[in-house]
């Protein structure tokens, strides 16, 4: 094997009591906030521009651009949004980090903060997670009684107050502005851009939204430098990412490793698949991208070597599933959670989701005829594009390339009135079976 683990994010996890401050500060916790405090605000910008650090939460847009697109300081408020609001089918690191090191992300909230003239900090959670909630909470108590947050933040001058708050559960609220609507009160929804939250972002003042390992990347740059960042992972994409391992393999969980590495790598150091079964798909990015099948498996996993081969790298929510799961009954069912948490402002989405959990639903049950494939390809193209946010790109991604890869087995539906899976034998229909 060629590519080994960098724990940098994961290093301490397994610590007794990692969540706590004595133990983030035993790691070199906070040090990389006195270290930037030292600093002037633009030198940190151009060291988050150096080092390529792309951002974590799935766009993959260049973190320290992002910060510059700030316009001039004009007097008034700006702020930090961190977005936390994890709901991604799939998606399972945002979590573990909270739960295991939150004081990795309020430490790189203070440097961002304070990079970008911000003195009041965001972080948007999900509501259900109360226990990641109670936790953060806690963490940031002990933050503001250490003096790493508050006033006058280690004899600096520097300001920075940080506020946690807890979302109504609405996968949309995932998406940056509809986040910025929902912080504000109002009802999650995406907002038309221009104008962007750079520039009329939460209250209508300049905003930078960054994911939680995003922002979490951040004091280990400071304070090891943007060369060292770059002597991972790949030229356009650098750095480590934890890549998120579940499904059909043996030892699932979160693998912190330079971005390039490929599955193949990823499932060995997972055990392989689970019970010996061979490889069948799995999603490079979560639910919202398009599948790959095990002629994908050497790929690199970076933003460019995944969009060249026709998928997205997203968050790294790598779901794996053998040969024994129904390609057309897993489709099916992330496009009801698509049309279920579609926020309904637009009617491609609001109307298109609501057509392809029908037609998927039909075929599922050996329903409908060869031309409902083509209705699905049809309705999907119309989608695709056409509305405010990314969600209904993303309930199109796994439709669209589950017949590309397995048209015969939605065929196999039709002819053979229903699912030829062995329900027994599938791990995807254990509800169906325990309530059998």
């Amino acid at each position: 094997m060629s590519t080994t683990l960098t724990p940098v994010l994961t290093r301490f996890w397994d610590a007794p009591e990692s969540w706590t401050l004595d133990t983030y500060v035993k790691n070199e916790g906070y040090e990389a906030l006195r270290k930037a405090l030292a600093l002037k605000p633009a030198d940190l910008v151009s060291t988050a521009k150096d080092s390529g650090l792309r951002g974590r939460g799935g766009a993959g847009f260049p973190m320290g651009m992002k910060w510059g697109f700030l316009p001039p300081d004009d007097g008034g408020p700006r702020y930090l949004v961190v977005n936390a609001d994890e709901s991604e089918p799939g998606t399972c690191k945002d979590i573990p980090l909270l739960m295991a090191a939150p004081h990795t992300l309020l430490e790189g909230v203070a440097i961002t903060s304070y990079a970008i003239g911000c003195h009041h900090a965001f972080i948007y959670l999900r509501g259900e997670v109360v226990h990641v909630y109670r936790r953060l909470l806690k963490a940031v108590q002990e933050a503001y009684a250490a003096g790493h947050l508050g006033q006058n933040i280690h004899g600096s001058g520097f300001d920075l107050d940080v506020t946690v708050h807890a979302g109504a559960g609405a996968y949309i609220c995932g998406e940056e502005t509809a986040l910025l609507d929902s912080l504000e009160g109002r009802r999650g929804q995406p907002r038309a851009k221009p104008p962007f939250p750079a520039v009329a972002g939460l209250y209508a003042r300049p905003t930078v939204i960054n994911n939680v390992e995003s922002i979490a990347s951040v004091p280990a740059i400071v304070l090891h430098g943007s060369d060292w960042f770059k002597s991972m992972g790949t030229e356009k994409s650098t750095g480590f990412g934890i890549f998120s391992l579940s499904g059909h393999i043996t030892r699932p969980g979160q693998y912190e490793a330079p971005l390039g590495i490929t599955m193949r790598e990823l499932i060995d150091m997972a055990g392989g698949i689970r019970g010996g079964k061979k490889l069948k798909f799995w999603t490079p990015g979560g639910s919202s991208t398009p599948l790959f099948t095990d002629a994908h498996l050497d790929i690199p996993l970076t933003f460019d070597d995944v969009a060249a081969a026709g998928s997205m790298l997203g968050t790294r929510a790598l779901q794996v599933f053998d040969e024994t799961v129904c390609v057309v009954r897993a489709v099916d069912r992330w496009t009801d959670f698509y049309k279920h948490e579609s926020c309904g402002k637009c009617t491609p989405c609001r109307e298109g989701t609501w057509w392809l959990k029908q037609i998927l639903g039909r075929l599922e049950h050996g329903q409908g005829s060869e031309e409902d494939l083509d209705k699905l390809l049809d309705i999907c193209d119309n989608i695709l594009g056409r509305s405010f946010c990314a969600l209904a790109d993303g309930a199109t991604s796994s439709i669209t390339s589950s017949l590309q890869y397995f048209r015969d087995e939605y065929v196999a539906h039709l002819t053979q009135g229903g699912c030829p899976f062995d329900r027994a034998a599938s791990t995807l229909f254990a509800r169906e079976n325990l309530s059998a």
